[in-house]
């Protein structure tokens, strides 16, 4: 009888701790399969959160530009049309586009990296002092019968020369950010 209790005893422990080893192995393998899930999760995030501060970049950087077309439409509206210090048709539409260019900037700033708003600023000083050289421009008395473009012309090359100079500057700084990103 102490046999078949031994037997017993024997067959039950190793019962036991069989039961034991495979609740072990199954719960180290679960705790990898999760540890794995996590990991993948994160970098799942991680790549979502990329793509959409890339895409958030990306609409910036083409929102700025969009505004700056709009601003450069304006002013060259104001190259070519006769004036003189009286208010100009479209003055409505210049300013709403200087404030769309400062808006949109404003976008460039929060989205960055450094070297990108700083460009961006150069771009938009650049069409402030365009506009502000045109209204000065415009002031010089007697000037109400030709455009500026043809009293100003070696200004008004100059301007666009500025404006293609720093588009270009701003293209160029973008680039590499984008290219990083994507």
């Amino acid at each position: 009888m102490q046999d078949t209790v031994a037997v017993a005893l024997i067959t039950s422990l190793s019962t036991l701790a069989a039961a034991a080893l495979t609740g072990l192995v199954g719960a180290l393998s679960t705790r990898r399969q999760l540890a794995h899930q996590l990991a993948v999760a994160r970098r799942e995030s991680v790549e979502r959160r990329a793509t959409r501060r890339e895409e958030l970049r990306r609409d910036a950087y083409v929102g700025f530009l969009s505004a700056c077309d709009q601003a450069y439409r304006q002013l060259d509206r104001r190259w070519l049309e006769d004036g003189g210090s009286e208010p100009v048709p479209g003055y409505d539409e210049a300013y709403a586009a200087m404030r769309a260019v400062d808006e949109a900037y404003n976008l460039v700033l929060l989205e960055g990296p450094a070297e990108v708003e700083a460009e961006s600023r150069a771009v938009l000083t650049s069409i402030g002092a365009e506009r502000a050289d045109q209204r000065r421009l415009g002031e010089e008395p007697g000037g109400a019968t030709a455009p500026l473009r043809e009293r100003h012309r070696e200004r008004w090359l100059a301007a666009i020369e500025a404006r293609t100079n720093r588009r270009i500057s701003f293209v160029d700084a973008v680039r590499p950010v984008l290219d990083r990103e994507g």
